[in-house]
Parts: C-alpha cells; sequence; structure tokens
C-alpha cells in the first residue's frame, strides 16, 4: 500500500519542477523572471507545508476502492481505514482500526530515539530524493509557453514540456524523464499548478531492473487551495505500461482523491 505522502510527495516533485523548466522560456514574455519567482515560492511553502496537513484520501486500484484518514503522527504519516467502496466501515471493524490507530500512537510515545530517528529519517529520505528529481527535471526538459486560457475556473498560462536532446540521466529514477513529455496550466494570480500531465512517448530501458517502461505511461494531478497561500494535490490518476525483465508486461492504474485538509495536531506531530 503506498502511503498518501509518498504518493503526494512525487506528484508534488514533478509540479514544482516547471517554474524551473519556465526559465528556458526566457524572452517569451517580459516578466518571465517574475513568473519563475513567485512560483518558486509558492511551491517552496507548499512542500515545506505537507507534513502539517492531515487529510482523508481515496484510493481506487485493481486491488479495490478504500479511503484512509492520514495522520502526521510524530514525525511520519499513519493511514487509518475508514471507509471500503465509498462507504464507512461497520462499527467492529472502525473499533479495530481505531485500535490499530491507538496502539501506534503509544508506540510511537514510548519509541526509543534511535527507532524514531530511522522512521524520520526514511519519510524525510523519500522527500529528498523528491528534491534531486526535481534538479533534473530542470536538465530534462525543454519548455515553453504555448498560450493562456481557463481551467477549473482559473485563468492559466498553459506550458509545454518536451525532452531535450543530450539529456543524460545520472541515476535509474531519472532515466524514465527521457521519454516523456507533458502540458502544465498555472494559475495566473496566485503562479500556483492547477494541474499536470505527462505521459511516455517511446520506451525507456531502466538499466539494473531489466525494465521499460512503454507508452501508455500517463499521469495526472490536480491541486487546490487549502489555507490562503498553501495548495495541495486533491487528485492524483496513474496508468502504468512496462515490461519486467523486459519480457513479462505490467500494467496498473490508480485513481487517488485527496480531501478534508486540515491543520495537523501539534501534540501529535511532535512538535
Amino acid at each position: 500500500m503506498k502511503t498518501f505522502r509518498g504518493t503526494l510527495a512525487l506528484v508534488l516533485a514533478i509540479i514544482t519542477t516547471a517554474f524551473f523548466l519556465f526559465a528556458y522560456a526566457a524572452g517569451a514574455q517580459v516578466d518571465v523572471s517574475t513568473i519563475i519567482r513567485r512560483s518558486s515560492e509558492a511551491n517552496s511553502r507548499d512542500l515545506a507545508a505537507v507534513p502539517e496537513y492531515d487529510n482523508d484520501e481515496r484510493d481506487r486500484t485493481k486491488d479495490g476502492d478504500k479511503t484512509y484518514a492520514v495522520t502526521m503522527l510524530y514525525g511520519s504519516p499513519y493511514q487509518r481505514l475508514i471507509a471500503v467502496n465509498g462507504r464507512p466501515l461497520p462499527a467492529a471493524k472502525q473499533k479495530e482500526e481505531q485500535e490499530k490507530y491507538n496502539k501506534a500512537v503509544a508506540e510511537r510515545q514510548h519509541e526509543s530515539a534511535e527507532k524514531r530517528s530511522q522512521r524520520i529519517a526514511k519519510y524525510e529520505a523519500e522527500r529528498k530524493r523528491d528534491n534531486t528529481l526535481i534538479e533534473q527535471l530542470t536538465k530534462a526538459f525543454d519548455f515553453h509557453l504555448v498560450g493562456k486560457s481557463v481551467l477549473g475556473g482559473y485563468n492559466v498560462y498553459v506550458l509545454k514540456a518536451t525532452p531535450r536532446k543530450g539529456y543524460k540521466p545520472p541515476d535509474r529514477d531519472s532515466e524514465v524523464l527521457t521519454g516523456m513529455e507533458g502540458t502544465l496550466w498555472i494559475d495566473q494570480k496566485t503562479f500556483q499548478w492547477v494541474k499536470v500531465e505527462a505521459h511516455v512517448i517511446h520506451p525507456v530501458r531502466i538499466e539494473g531492473f531489466l525494465a521499460e517502461v512503454e507508452p501508455g505511461t500517463r499521469f495526472e494531478v490536480e491541486k487546490r487551495p487549502v489555507a490562503k497561500d498553501i495548495w495541495m494535490a486533491t487528485h492524483f490518476s496513474m496508468r502504468s505500461n512496462a515490461k519486467v525483465m523486459l519480457l513479462v508486461p505490467r500494467k496498473g492504474e490508480e485513481d487517488d482523491v485527496y480531501f478534508h485538509y486540515h491543520r495537523a495536531d501539534n501534540a501529535a506531530t511532535g512538535k
């Protein structure tokens, strides 16, 4: 089961990259530098605020339809099952899940400093890895402004990203970028990202894993405001198409919705 913060971190990493990519459209608009600076500030605030919010998350995959309450608990997130197929759990199951949560609270309250450090370090490593991916995305694509539009009630800039010729990925995580292109819709008022879409346009072999990511792999993510100057992901969908051992096809789909954002309890976050 993929955690919300893991998914959200990856999604936000890709979204945040766009303000860097926009730099390559220099000269397209007089205020390009302002857009880049404002976008940087907005997305930096969002990324920094992720651990400060709890939320609900509904995951729909081939394995089922489950909804979780995601709670920031002493430095890393905890997922508590609250619904299946859009229906609240029966009373007995609710009690069982609450008992699991209470047990997790007790364990984290009394865990050793070493164990807590390891748990939080694992979560922070995921966030750091995403920041590294951002740096590679700035080098992997050429980005250009193609126009303005209205999306979801927001006046947006529309930007296209295409693979940069000659880009050499330094690690396995970055290899898939060589075969992707995408579109981003940027709110003209807040410089936040309303939507991003990316898809694989030609097969990419992941060296060392004997895997190949193929056309048909795509994702979309949407963001909306949760506070005056903070936006978070509200929808994420992904369709994957790959071959493992370069022969065995592996396909998957998921559709996740994030809602009911609210400030995390400082006591539970350990602050």
